[in-house]
């Protein structure tokens, strides 16, 4: 592997969808924009990533981490909308 821009970027999505997975596990009391904000960006970062050292199946699945966080996002500001 060579720590090329994609692979640092990829990393850095890795990075950020696991500190959320954290943060989801230890936090008293959950902010969902937060931990559905945190996931957003670090699905993003990993399908850019993905765009240079493509898979299919970590694609897939990061299409729909995607879906997933943005459909808790909109839920999360909704709900805190009067």
């Amino acid at each position: 592997m060579t720590f090329d821009l994609a692979n640092i970027v990829g990393l850095l999505g890795s990075t950020v969808t696991i500190i959320a997975y954290a943060y989801s596990n230890m936090a008293k009391a959950m902010n969902f924009i937060i931990f559905n904000l945190l996931n957003l960006a670090g699905a993003l970062l990993l399908i850019w990533s993905l765009t240079v050292h493509f898979n299919l199946a970590s694609m897939v699945m990061e299409i729909a981490w995607t879906a997933i966080a943005l459909l808790g996002l909109y839920n999360s500001i909704k709900r805190k909308t009067p």
